[in-house]
């Protein structure tokens, strides 16, 4: 009998603890996690606008199919950056950064086959710059669930900037 209550008193301890309760939280977020959370949500947004763009202004039908497929990648990637930003309480900005605004706007101003091909440049640009700052959260984030945030995304940007890579040898 003594055996059991001693199991029992185990089990009870077990059952209360922070760790079955639920209660034990994830690493805090460094600077680098939060630096990334707002990186990514900004790259997020200026590529659905970017993608947005092609699909009004492109003058070829691969380069809207490729604009359809940012707006649909980058709102998927997205939520998940908001989800953890939300959890972890890192308010993100409403708009892409001024450089993503101001190289969005310079590549709309363009028309045609000039477009298409500012785009694409601007598109691979954006592309590798989102890579590095994945490897950067990879190698330097705390936070579990935002690195893999972050390498979740790495195969979905290395998929597109292959696209843009594509794009830009037949134009």
């Amino acid at each position: 009998m003594a055996g059991r209550i001693m199991i029992m008193t185990a089990v009870a301890a077990v059952a209360l603890s922070p760790v079955a309760a639920g209660a034990v939280t994830e690493p805090e977020l460094n600077d680098q996690d939060r630096t990334f959370l707002v990186q990514a949500h900004q790259a997020n947004l200026a590529e659905i606008q970017a993608g947005n763009a092609a699909g009004d202004k492109a003058a070829t039908e691969e380069i809207r199919e490729v604009g359809t497929i940012l707006v649909r990648d980058h709102t998927t990637l997205d939520r998940a950056v908001k989800r953890e930003a939300d959890q972890a309480d890192v308010d993100l900005p409403s708009e892409p950064n001024p450089q993503q605004r101001a190289a969005l706007a310079q590549v709309s101003a363009k028309s045609g086959e000039d477009f298409d091909e500012a785009w694409v440049a601007s598109q691979i640009t954006g592309h590798r710059q989102t890579l590095a700052a994945i490897e950067e959260q990879l190698r330097n984030g705390a936070n579990p669930d935002v690195k893999k945030v972050a390498s979740d995304a790495r195969p979905v940007v290395q998929m597109h900037l292959d696209a843009l890579l594509r794009a830009n040898r037949t134009h």
